[in-house]
């Protein structure tokens, strides 16, 4: 009876074709070949569904995939399908035919080589350089690629899977699995909890498994297991905070999968098996807080979902404050408040980007008729965050704590949107007291563009030290002699951001000879001085430069850089002859935006 009333006030969702309303899945049993050779999954995804309107169809979202067959009934009776008409980012609709009393629908269907879910690598992109690898990326609208779905976050679906690949890969799935190969290449899966499309995934792979903890563990390729491990030992840790924080960890076990570089984010938050770029390994877990995001995720995002993209900051913003929550208490205040001062140079930089006027600076956005990876921006990230430290500082953290806590708990496993947030919050915790309203200013930070006037600046005692140290440089102090024992990757970037433009090529070879930013093994530091490098013609960094953009594939990383190569003549004509050779080592995720800039 919950489901229904779930699925009956769902807010309509411009991205998806589907109509919950009338028709719904509820659980999907997916059986799969994975052909490496031709770069194609095949086989059949089965749905047992909730026909509440009684209705002669129902609808499924599509794009680029080849439907051959549909099923009603267990006993799979052929029935008609039709393929409705192509729309910009959305694909097709896929409308099947049932009856009133159809309780499963079967869907034959097999996926296209350039699927943009999908990426397949050939064995030189990998690590070990032996084996193909695949991988999924699903966020936001890219699951309908790779299997035909009702695809909105608004809907959710328990699964199970078959899936068959080459004998010597191992298959993972955001569901329970494998800790290792076995003989056959046919691996099962089940996912018991209900979860949206976006976080449908798969990964083969040359893959091996380490253990961290009873109920953690990294799979990486061989090659890489060992640093991983090492660099995310503290795991572990990080749930025990996390469930302090915010409740006891729903989804069984933890694990993170390490892919190849090509991987277009820093992390996705895949139920159970949180997928990561290799660009965090830094050797020092000075880049872990990214875990934690991704952990903090298995409660914001994961348990208690956006409705629609245009709701993006509830899983983002919730996200950002809880993971800098888990930093916290691991690592003190201090530490923290470095990547709330990061964190709030990233929106600076985005509102000066976007226009602090612009609609999209807004929490709840309007996506419709584009792509809702238009709203993926550090406005649903951090500005979402600042919001929710603007409450935080009104109510008292105690207070806003047991908030969150009934939050988390009341929409567990459930999608919900702003206005069903709002709510909660006027109903839990302003609970009609109209100075404490005023002072939360909803409407300023949720449906106005910008920040409020009277936002939360946020300071660190560790950045004030890299500013000293800044100023002695600036003021003559040779760099080999400044104080920069000790310093965090964070300290090092809020010093690279510091640096001024233009710099002349005396002042980039004196910072690199003293602190080897060239060669740096941190890729956060790395994309910092890379944009100096481009912008001062430091021609030093271009190697260095090259092989990091036809190896890394984080779109983080990738869009400032390739934006700073093409702001001259000389620069475009650099970045279009690296981007020829690295373009296939990217992911579609990258390549759609990339594509796009560097047309201009």
């Amino acid at each position: 009876m919950t489901e229904k009333k779930e699925v009956a006030n769902a807010p309509e969702d411009v991205h998806s074709f589907a109509k919950p309303t009338e028709a719904v899945a509820r659980h999907l049993d997916l059986d799969i070949n994975v052909n490496f050779d031709e770069k194609v999954i095949s086989g059949r995804a089965t749905y047992q569904i909730e026909n509440l309107a009684k209705t002669d169809h129902i609808i499924f979202d599509t794009r680029d995939l080849v439907i051959e067959k549909a099923y009603i009934s267990d006993s799979l009776t052929e029935t008609t399908f039709e393929i409705g008409k192509e729309q910009k980012h959305l694909g097709q609709p896929l409308i099947v035919a049932i009856k009133p009393e159809t309780k499963s629908v079967t869907i034959q269907y097999k996926t296209k080589p350039d699927a943009a879910a999908l990426q397949w690598l050939n064995p030189q992109q990998t690590a070990g350089k032996q084996h193909p690898f695949l991988f999924t990326q699903s966020q936001a609208i890219l699951a309908r690629t790779w299997i035909p779905i009702q695809d909105s976050p608004g809907i959710r679906i328990t699964y199970s899977a078959n899936v068959k690949v080459p004998p010597a890969l191992l298959a993972l799935m955001s569901a329970e699995n494998p800790q290792q190969k076995n003989s056959t290449g046919e691996y099962r899966f089940f996912m018991n909890q209900p979860i949206p499309s976006y976080l449908m995934a798969l990964a083969v792979g040359d893959l091996v498994f380490s253990p961290i903890g009873t109920s953690t563990g990294i799979y990486a390729e061989p090659a890489t297991i060992a640093a991983a491990a090492h660099e995310f030992a503290e795991l572990d840790k990080m749930l025990v905070a996390a469930e302090s924080l915010y409740g006891r960890y729903r989804w069984t076990r933890y694990d993170l999968l390490v892919l190849p570089p090509s991987f277009p984010f820093g992390g996705m938050e895949n139920p159970r098996l949180t997928f990561v770029t290799p660009t965090i390994l830094a050797k020092d877990r000075s880049l872990t807080s990214l875990i934690a995001h991704e952990l903090a995720h298995s409660w914001s995002g994961n348990l208690v979902t956006n409705g629609t993209w245009n709701d993006f900051w509830l899983n983002e913003g919730f996200t950002v404050y809880f993971e800098r929550r888990i930093m916290e208490q691991l690592y003190g205040k201090e530490y923290a408040d470095m990547l709330e001062v990061l964190g709030y140079q990233d929106l600076q930089h985005t509102l000066e980007e976007l226009g602090p006027k612009s609609e999209d600076t807004r929490l709840q956005l309007d996506l419709e008729g584009r792509d809702p990876d238009e709203g993926l921006t550090d406005i649903a990230y951090e500005k979402g965050n600042f919001f929710l430290r603007h409450i935080e500082q009104a109510v008292g953290r105690e207070r806003f704590d047991l908030f969150l806590n009934k939050y988390f708990n009341t929409f567990a496993f459930k999608s919900t949107n702003t206005d069903r947030f709002l709510e909660f919050l006027r109903t839990e915790l302003i609970k009609g007291d109209e100075k404490l309203a005023r002072k939360i200013n909803i409407e300023g930070w949720v449906f106005s563009p910008g920040l409020p006037k009277d936002h939360l600046v946020p300071a660190s005692k560790r950045f004030e030290q890299v500013e000293q140290a800044y100023n002695s440089w600036k003021n003559g102090t040779p760099a080999a002699q400044l104080n920069t024992k000790d310093w965090s990757s964070h300290e090092w970037l809020h010093f690279i951001r510091m640096l001024p433009e233009p710099m002349t090529t005396q002042q980039m070879a004196e910072l690199d000879k003293a602190f080897h930013f060239t060669n740096s093994g941190n890729s956060e530091v790395l994309a910092a001085w890379f944009l100096h490098a481009i912008r001062n013609n430091y021609t030093t960094a271009d190697q260095a430069l090259e092989t990091f953009l036809t190896n890394v594939g984080r779109r983080k990383f990738l869009v400032p850089i390739y934006k700073a190569l093409t702001a001259t003549p000389e620069g475009k004509k650099k970045a279009l002859a690296i981007y020829a050779k690295a373009r296939p080592n990217y992911h579609a995720v990258s390549t759609s935006t990339l594509d796009e800039l560097l047309k201009k």
